[in-house]
């Protein structure tokens, strides 16, 4: 075996990796569960990506046929119901980490530096992950897919003078057809996939190479064993943090193997009921909405009458997380030793975003829109105001070690 290994390492830089970044990357001792996430959201893209695989096997991705493929695989294909309920929940479990990963980040200040670029990077994933989720929903050929894809796409046209032409090749037609079926066939299990293995393996390479947060924000790098210049507060992420790790897996699993068997629709949070009718392109559903990870964005589109400023709002919403290294102008970075100033931007932006979610469900009526109006000023205002509140935040000493 040590043969072979050494045979191998001569072509293949196998051992050297490993240690890199498992047996010999010293992660700070104070990890607490919301650093579970990290590794979760990693289970759920290879969940995604096995159960997708099987999913192609029997998927038409034709107007004509893609409706019936889809009732073929829940009703003939042998497991088949099971593999599209796991890659169904799966989407919607895959922004949920996701969201809560970038809390954590946000709370325990993981973007600030020399974090900077770990974040952006972070941050194209979870804008590829919308794009691999907004193709996906349109693969069942559903009447909400259906619907909701010619709702979003049509929000480009109100782009000046490039709009309606880039509507169009979006579509790959003047409207959602077989053409645009195939496309968004085609990105979604091939070139979507890609870029997201690749920005994934380029975070955690930019996050070994500086070294991981802490609940207490502070640099376990500056604190070296004199004699083996090992961090003093650091453990090997493999097999302390592999073996904490499995806790989180088996919970999540446990969450995940519920709704799959118990709830896979959820309320019709992840499945809606108008998805499981096939696409008419003559009739319109009274009340067209997208699925809940897109709903607070969805809800600022719709609080401004104007279509173009809502579409740049909506856009803003989600572009703004890039800067959030810079907004930030606080001398500590964890949420424990920041002042009540930061706790109270923190609960606040946390309440728009839910409140956000929840309209965005909701018909667009007046009072809707007004409310919808209100949450949105706390949640730009957020991170607008992030370089004034967080410079004149009273913030507590930082402890020079890490702490429990």
């Amino acid at each position: 075996m040590k043969r072979l290994m050494k045979w191998i390492d001569a072509r293949f830089p196998l051992t050297s990796t490993w240690k890199a970044h498992l047996t010999e990357y010293y992660a700070p001792k104070n990890f607490n569960f919301w650093y579970f996430f990290g590794s979760l959201a990693l289970l759920v893209l290879v969940i995604q990506i096995v159960s997708g695989i099987f999913l192609t096997m029997s998927y038409k991705p034709d107007s004509a046929l893609a409706f019936n493929s889809v009732e073929y695989i829940m009703r003939d294909v042998n497991w088949g119901w099971l593999i599209r309920y796991i890659h169904s929940t799966g989407a919607s479990m895959f922004f949920v980490v996701v969201y809560l990963h970038m809390f954590r980040g946000i709370m325990y200040g993981s973007y600030q530096k020399p974090r900077e670029l770990i974040w952006i990077f972070g941050m194209l994933i979870f804008l590829a992950l919308m794009a691999e989720a907004f193709m996906g929903y349109l693969l069942p050929w559903g009447q909400m897919s259906y619907w909701g894809a010619q709702v979003i796409i049509s929000l480009f046209g109100a782009i000046p003078v490039i709009g309606k032409g880039l509507s169009t090749w979006i579509r790959g037609d003047f409207v959602v057809s077989d053409a645009t079926l195939n496309r968004f066939f085609a990105f979604h299990v091939i070139a979507l996939p890609l870029i997201l293995l690749g920005l994934v393996v380029a975070h955690v390479v930019a996050l070994h190479e500086v070294g991981s947060n802490n609940p207490d924000g502070i640099e376990i790098k500056e604190h070296l064993d004199p004699e083996t210049g090992i961090p003093l507060d650091g453990i090997p992420f493999h097999p302390y943090y592999t073996i904490k790790d499995l806790v989180g897996v088996v919970v999540f699993l446990m969450i995940f193997s519920a709704i799959v068997f118990f709830a896979p629709s959820f309320g019709g949070h992840f499945l809606e009921s108008n998805n499981f009718l096939p696409a008419n392109p003559m009739k319109t559903p009274p009340h067209i909405e997208p699925v809940w990870y897109f709903t607070p964005y969805y809800a600022l589109l719709r609080a401004v009458p104007n279509k173009l400023l809502g579409v740049i709002l909506m856009g803003l919403s989600v572009v703004i997380y890039f800067f959030v290294p810079w907004l930030d102008r606080g001398r500590v970075k964890s949420i424990r030793y920041r002042g009540k100033i930061y706790k109270t931007a923190l609960a606040l932006y946390v309440i728009s975003f839910l409140a956000l979610g929840y309209l965005g469900t909701c018909p667009p009526t007046p009072i809707y829109t007004m409310i919808s109006r209100f949450f949105g000023v706390f949640y730009f205002g957020f991170f607008l105001l992030m370089p004034w509140y967080t410079r004149i935040d009273k913030t507590k000493p930082v402890p020079e070690r890490v702490t429990k």
